[in-house]
């Protein structure tokens, strides 16, 4: 009935201790089906934002259901410039998260027989040789409950976990894909800056995953930082010096700050690579850079 309990009497997570305790983690007492937003509130203040639950309600509670969902409790960190993580369904992982100082939002069925209750609780601490793991829930700063019923309660929601971060943290048990899609959700609704920290966060852990890097360009070029995108474009180029997009962005931004000869040089390097998906862009950019050297008509 709790496999991933039984699991861990016999292969602990290495470099995790077996007793650790976030004891500084806010409490926010939860109101009567409004746990997602205590929760969040809670994970959220831990990180320095400044928000109450009253705040998330609008954001995250449906009346209708009573409850929050899901998709609502990873959205709503991100309008505080917070990056929103699900994590693996593994038990392993919740506790890493826990070492690392990272509060871990979970979703249990605390329902009685065929009734259920749903309800998302803060898990702040364990204490593997009592047996024990510590939550803020519901009216309780410091409620305790055995690793096996809190499975047990845990799995009915194929063990839903998440974390939410500062752009400039990096979960415990991240890996690079699912994290760059966390960061790119959080940059179509955060504020520019939180966005990137979180790409300058993410290639100092991964530097030579690409689409972050032009990610990262891209948001200074719309800010206008052209000498920041030229930056880190040049640094990409390095590492991808085939990489059409990063050959076409670098041009056109080394045009846009008047470079025009080497931007030449690098746009019909893009040229050359053939039939691509890019290929009418590069064009669009290659006539440009002829107008401003003045060698087209």
């Amino acid at each position: 009935m709790v496999p991933q309990t039984m699991r861990l009497r016999d292969t602990w997570p290495t470099a995790v201790p077996v007793r650790m305790e976030l004891r500084d983690v806010p409490f926010y007492p939860q109101q009567e089906y409004q746990c997602g937003p205590a929760a969040l509130a809670t994970v959220l203040a831990n990180t320095g934002a400044t928000v109450a639950p009253e705040e998330l309600v609008a954001q995250v509670y449906l009346p209708a259901r009573k409850g929050s969902l899901q998709i609502e409790m990873l959205t709503a960190p991100r309008h505080y410039g917070r990056v929103s993580y699900p994590l693996a369904p593994r038990f392993d992982h919740l506790l890493r998260e826990i070492a690392a100082g990272n509060p871990v939002i979970v979703l249990q069925d605390i329902g009685i027989g065929p009734i259920t209750r749903w309800h998302y609780a803060v898990v702040v601490g364990f204490d593997y040789p009592a047996g024990e793991l510590y939550f803020r829930s519901g009216e309780k700063k410091r409620l305790a409950i055995p690793f096996t019923i809190f499975e047990y309660s845990w799995k009915q929601s194929n063990y839903w976990a998440m974390v939410a971060l500062p752009p400039d943290r990096i979960p415990a048990t991240a890996n690079e894909i699912d994290y760059l899609a966390a960061i790119s959700a959080m940059a179509r609704v955060s504020e520019v800056n939180a966005t990137l920290t979180a790409y300058s966060t993410f290639l100092e852990r991964w530097p030579d995953n690409l689409t972050a890097s032009i990610s990262l360009a891209n948001q200074h070029y719309a800010l206008g930082n052209l000498k920041e995108t030229k930056r880190v474009l040049e640094d990409t180029y390095v590492r991808h010096p085939k990489s059409v997009v990063v050959l076409n962005n670098l041009a056109q931004t080394l045009s846009d700050l008047g470079q025009n000869d080497e931007a030449l040089v690098l746009i019909e390097q893009a040229d050359k690579q053939g039939a691509n998906p890019f290929a009418e862009t590069v064009h669009e950019t290659h006539t440009l850079i002829l107008q401003r050297l003045d060698k087209h008509p």
